[in-house]
């Protein structure tokens, strides 16, 4: 399938778990599509941005390991995504990374997220806490920048500042959120 064949196919993604689900199993099924199914992600002035997005997210919650080879890719572009319903599965790809990472199991994204990859994921995530995102995309990014915090030790004294600074004037679902990541911080 060709990155063409892949863009006429993501027409069919919604909404639905289902169609999410089909087309991420495809990918798994078939990894030389991942490499076509970014290039799409990163077409960020286009409609099917987010559907690559959705899918790729998807991708990930079921098995993350075919996207490690192209973490080089993903982290140097993350940046770049700034639709809405793109920029929410991608910091959910952040904070799935972040959780492998920062598991007591053994897993590959340990061995695989290197210094540079960790550094592009955190700036883009400081990006979405000071930027005017969605709360979904501020929530996997404050999240993210918890979990990296640990190895980085200047994460946690910005992000307390930024989450402190933010409280009084973001959503419930926010405060929540940035209320468990103050607490869990103090501990």
């Amino acid at each position: 399938m060709t990155t063409a064949q892949l863009y006429e196919e993501l027409n069919q993604v919604n909404h639905s778990k289902e169609k999410r689900l089909h087309y991420a199993n495809l990918i798994l099924a078939n990894p030389d599509l991942l490499p076509k199914l970014l290039d799409i992600l990163f077409m960020v002035d286009d409609k099917m941005s987010p559907r690559a997005g959705w899918v790729l997210e998807f991708m990930c919650s079921e098995n993350i390991a075919p996207l490690l080879p192209y973490l080089d890719v993903f982290t140097k572009n993350i940046h770049k995504v700034h639709l809405d319903s793109a920029v929410r599965p991608v910091a959910k790809i952040c904070e799935l990374l972040a959780k492998h990472y920062t598991s007591k199991e053994a897993n590959p994204v340990k061995t695989t997220l290197t210094t540079t990859h960790k550094d592009h994921i955190i700036e883009t995530c400081f990006d979405y806490m000071i930027n005017d995102e969605k709360v979904a995309a501020k929530a996997y990014g404050m999240t993210t920048l918890f979990m990296l915090g640990y190895e980085y030790d200047w994460v946690h004294p910005e992000l307390k500042l930024i989450l402190n600074r933010d409280f009084a004037i973001q959503s419930s679902a926010f405060k929540a959120r940035a209320r468990h990541i103050l607490k869990k911080m103090k501990t």
